[in-house]
């Protein structure tokens, strides 16, 4: 079985698949001082759970944003699974050409997500991924990585609010009933959920016009969802891009791999 693991800034999402068939999946906060050892006494038991155990996985796939995490996650791989895994790099995936003047500054969140949106939807498209900072990708009708926007996250301007304004109070994203608040709570909730919901509206109106073909907007991301019925701007919420680029990444490896 395969274990794929998506590490962001903030939560990491972890999905173990039987052949081509996802068999569970779970999300926890990413924790850069996570051990090998901690990371399968967590994931036994989840495992356990799912009617699943550690000796069951022969292969990993990793994609991070957060570099400190990927020693303990090796080791994780070497140690209980007994394989190296492979860690995926804007140099390394099969079937994308990157065409930003750095590539290497192209994260690897991005470019799988620019491969599992690819194939399930085809191109070109704007993926909207939204989690602690919200990324505008531009995939080409082809599937080449064509750069793209990156605003702080929701999250993050919420936190913001919070912590430079003595009595602005720490509040839950919410949808609120209406723009205007009737009080400091109402005002916060408003301006954060509206403005961006009108962040998003905007840019896109913008890449749009600058790309100048027609292009499907897809989002995902740990939040993507609240923004579902707010906005008519989204073509498709899938929460599933990453997992699936994962996995679609590892059978290109595979497949390379065979034919040498």
């Amino acid at each position: 079985m395969l274990l794929a693991i998506d590490v962001g800034n903030t939560n990491s999402v972890i999905a173990l698949f039987n052949g081509d068939e996802p068999a569970a999946q779970w999300r926890a906060s990413t924790s850069t001082s996570r051990t090998a050892d901690e990371y399968a006494v967590w994931l036994s038991q989840l495992m356990s759970m799912a009617g699943y155990a550690l000796a069951d996985i022969d292969d990993c796939v990793i994609s991070t944003v957060v570099p400190q995490s990927l020693f303990h996650l090796r080791n994780l791989s070497r140690r209980y699974f007994n394989c190296e895994p492979f860690v995926v790099g804007h140099e390394n995936i099969p079937g994308v050409d990157v065409r930003i003047a750095k590539p290497s500054e192209a994260g690897a969140d991005r470019l799988v997500n620019a491969v599992g949106a690819f194939i399930a939807h085809g191109g070109p498209l704007i993926v909207v991924d939204s989690g602690t900072a919200t990324n505008f990708d531009i995939i080409g009708a082809d599937g080449g990585f064509e750069g793209g926007v990156i605003a702080p996250g929701i999250n993050l301007s919420m936190q913001a609010l919070h912590d430079a304004a003595a009595r602005l109070p720490r509040i839950a994203i919410e949808k609120p009933d209406k723009v205007i608040g009737a009080d400091t709570v109402g005002a916060m909730q408003s301006g954060v959920f509206w403005g961006y919901v009108s962040l998003i509206e905007g840019l896109i109106r913008l890449i749009r016009l600058e790309y100048g073909k027609p292009m499907k907007v897809v989002a995902t991301g740990g939040i993507a969802s609240l923004f579902e019925g707010a906005t008519d701007i989204i073509d498709i919420f899938d929460p599933d891009i990453t997992i699936r680029g994962l996995l679609e990444i590892h059978k290109r490896i595979k497949a390379a791999g065979n034919k040498s």
